[in-house]
């Protein structure tokens, strides 16, 4: 199973550190892993809400998001992305700005591609902000039947209930860190609103297709959040059934914007390591990213979600901590390590906690059913 899984991202993974060594040195080689190794810790928590939504999906859309997805998530977000946001900002045609991004000026030095891309680091931190922060509050006051933190959680679901809460939330938050921003409040603002734009143009979609299972007795949503809340609250695959056609595209849409939502700080932090963007695409794009997604497929095969079942939770509470590092980062820089760290905590909690919990229900689970599992 594990070579089946992870087999292809072992072979790319050799195979960038090779090209590193061929294209620059032994410290390239470094380097590049170290990125490959910042980016899959950043994106643990991305791959477990990948998981859990790639459930929903037919294996045809499953096998389109390790595909045609994989190369969204290298070329698009890790290479074209950065470009097309220094070209932008420096008035640069894309000729111009690849020029630029090859001449791996130092970050400090203004006209940098480097220095235009951290510059740039403001609205892109507004955009995926909001964008993730939403993500974080639509699960959290969704009504759910299983609490992790309970004494965050249930105050949370309370609070939920009053109407458009999360809307209300994320524009108290934009408009604070927007206030502090100094200079960049207009372009912060306009990001972040463009983030919950994004938000609710991706989810909502859903209302304009047929987003439910025929054969789902009577399931159905308004549009693609309600589904991927409902797949977060049931937690059965099989409960739910499959989604093909326009639903199934509609959440591999949502998965591209989450993915890259979540690679914003990653690409951002990682011209703080190296300013060669080629390096950069090894590390992030081929390595990290391949392994990020076979770790969702990994989660997906082995039902691993449903089986502890506060990996979700863990999941989306790093969601929420990385909107907000990214929101602050709007004023204030943080290590990426730390970045990093904060996600893997909530997942290995989460883990750790499911463990218990499954150790517990074990233990009273009665005797009949005992005897009956061993057999």
């Amino acid at each position: 199973m594990f070579l089946k899984t992870f087999g292809w991202s072992l072979v790319i993974t050799v195979l960038a550190l090779a090209t590193a060594l061929i294209y620059g040195s032994w410290s390239a080689v470094a380097i590049t892993l170290i990125l490959g190794v910042l980016e899959i810790s950043l994106s643990f928590d991305n791959a477990v809400v990948n998981a859990r939504i790639l459930e929903r999906m037919s294996p045809f859309w499953q096998k389109m998001f390790l595909t045609v997805g994989i190369i969204i998530a290298v070329f698009g977000m890790r290479v074209l992305f950065p470009l097309l946001i220094v070209g932008v900002t420096a008035q640069l045609n894309p000729v111009e700005a690849v020029q630029l991004a090859l001449e791996k000026g130092p970050i400090d030095e203004p006209g940098t591609y480097a220095y235009l891309l951290h510059e740039a680091h403001p609205q892109i931190a507004a955009f995926g902000g909001m964008f993730l922060l939403m993500i974080f509050l639509d699960f959290m006051f969704e009504e759910r039947d299983i609490l992790w933190l309970r004494w965050l959680e249930r105050p949370l679901l309370f609070i939920g209930k009053l109407p458009m809460v999360n809307v209300v939330v994320a524009l108290a938050l934009l408009a604070l860190f927007g206030a502090t921003s100094g200079d960049h409040q207009a372009v912060v603002l306009v990001a972040g609103i463009a983030g919950l734009i994004t938000y609710f143009l991706v989810t909502g979609l859903g209302g304009l297709f047929d987003v439910g299972d025929p054969d789902d007795d009577g399931n159905s949503f308004e549009n693609t959040g309600e589904m991927v809340a409902e797949a977060n609250r049931i937690g059965k695959q099989r409960r739910l059934g499959h989604v093909a056609g326009r639903a199934a595209f509609l959440l591999f849409l949502y998965l591209e914007v989450i993915d890259a939502s979540f690679s914003f700080d990653g690409v951002i932090g990682a011209f703080a390591i190296t300013a060669d963007p080629i390096i950069i695409a090894l590390g992030l794009g081929l390595i990290g990213a391949m392994f990020v997604r076979s770790l969702t497929v990994f989660l997906v095969r082995q039902g691993t979600l449903d089986e502890f079942e506060y990996l979700d939770h863990g999941a989306h509470w790093a969601i929420g901590a990385l909107a907000v590092i990214l929101l602050v980062t709007i004023t204030t820089e943080i290590n990426e390590v730390v970045t990093g760290l904060i996600g893997v905590v909530f997942i290995l909690a989460a883990f750790f906690s499911s463990v218990v919990r499954n150790r517990r229900k074990a233990a009273h689970a009665p005797v009949e059913d005992t005897a009956v599992a061993t057999h």
